[in-house]
């Protein structure tokens, strides 16, 4: 329909998407001491969500959120009291602005909320034993004008993920740059 109005829309598909239903902005998974999943909450990931994109300017939101804009035509959730999702911002969801209107937070945890686990104990006490800040919202994907092939727009929702770089230096190495960061502290004073 946004396409025969000319309005630019493309279908986007994003891989592991996270399904909040409290909106807490993680996917929380509880376990007992055995290991054995308990129904505790609603929160889910899919193997996939598709949804669509379109090309707005945005005199509500101000010229910084104008572009692409995300709109479900399958929520599963209520916004407003009604089923409907979006136009979210694709700039807003990048940027973590989840307070602003039209389910950016909904948006922002299908494409990068925590997966997380707890453990619960029979006193009721409950304590997170993994966490995953990785595996929500993979290859972000629409297709390519003109061919079959597949355009990553994971840039789009999100920052690159941060990758952990191991080195190793001397203990002497070590020694010293604490002795630096002394110097430093001495001239502050």
């Amino acid at each position: 329909v946004l396409r025969s109005l000319g309005i630019p829309t493309r279908v986007i598909t994003n891989f592991n998407s996270a399904h909040d239903r409290n909106i807490n902005l993680s996917i929380d998974k509880y376990i007992d001491i055995s290991g054995k999943t308990l129904h505790l909450t609603e929160d889910s990931m899919w193997n996939f969500h598709v949804w669509n994109e379109s090309w707005f300017i945005r005199r509500d939101l101000g010229s910084f959120y104008d572009g692409w804009q995300v709109l479900d035509a399958t929520p599963q959730e209520r916004s407003k009291g009604m089923y409907q999702c979006g136009p979210a911002s694709t700039r807003a969801i990048k940027e973590g602005d989840v307070n602003l209107d039209y389910d950016s937070s909904f948006v922002f945890a299908a494409v990068n909320a925590d997966y997380v686990t707890w453990i619960c104990y029979s006193n009721k006490r409950k304590e997170r034993i993994y966490s995953d800040t990785r595996k929500i919202g993979k290859f972000i994907s629409t297709k390519a004008v003109g061919t079959n092939s597949r355009v990553d727009v994971t840039a789009n929702y999100k920052y690159p993920e941060v990758k952990e770089i191991s080195f190793k230096i001397s203990y002497s190495q070590y020694k010293n740059s604490l002795m630096d960061d002394r110097k430093i502290l001495v001239t502050a004073v």
